[in-house]
């Protein structure tokens, strides 16, 4: 017999410690989403700041935002910011029915926030305020319409992890996928202060 083979080294068998801990590949791939999201959001708001001025004789921010709304609205998707921050807590400690509430309470503070958008496109629309009016026109519908498509998305997909957490209960995977969603509802909101600031503040004063 070869006794060289005996003392082969199992290649097959890799020591515990060269092992990736599970999911670290799930949580890398969705830091990577999120940066390639932020350069999508980058050059709306590039392209917002360019376009912004040009209103072709047409209204301009004054004559079109309503600041109280937005303000409302913007207190919509902070208090789901907090919502959700529960939710996590209440997870940690294991508790499936506490996340389930918070996480409920965080869509419908999501719907909200979607409804009243929705209803202040509604009001643009109706005044003839429309997405090919102007090119700063063009560019709000563009950043805010995109920002809303991801709270969208954002909604449903807590739903479907609801049903999940309600089915499987708080699993390592389920917490994996509580806690992307968790990166994606908190960078949501840091770029509606973007929009909130730039779009809206700004956009009253000038």
């Amino acid at each position: 017999m070869n006794q060289s083979a005996t003392y082969a080294p199992d290649l097959f068998h890799l020591p515990e410690e060269v092992h990736h801990p599970e999911g670290s590949s799930t949580m890398l791939g969705f830091w990577i989403y999120l940066m390639s999201d932020c350069l999508v959001f980058a050059m709306l708001f590039a392209a917002y700041a360019v376009l912004g001025s040009s209103y072709a004789g047409g209204p301009g921010p004054r004559q079109l935002f309503d600041l109280p709304l937005v303000a409302l609205n913007t207190t919509m998707l902070l208090l789901s910011s907090i919502t959700y921050g529960f939710a996590m807590l209440a997870m940690n400690d294991c508790k499936r029915g506490a996340t389930q509430g918070w996480l409920a309470l965080t869509g419908l503070f999501g719907l909200a926030f979607l409804g009243i958008e929705l209803r202040e496109f509604g009001h643009l629309i109706h005044e003839g305020a429309t997405p090919q009016t102007s090119a700063f026109l063009s560019a709000f519908f563009t950043l805010v319409g995109t920002h809303g498509l991801h709270v969208t998305f954002g909604v449903i997909w807590l739903i479907v992890l609801m049903v999940q957490v309600q089915v499987k209960g708080l699993i390592p995977a389920n917490r994996r996928r509580l806690m992307c969603l968790s990166l994606f509802w908190h960078f949501l909101d840091v770029i509606w202060i973007g929009v909130f600031t730039f779009v809206y503040l700004m956009g009253m004063l000038r």
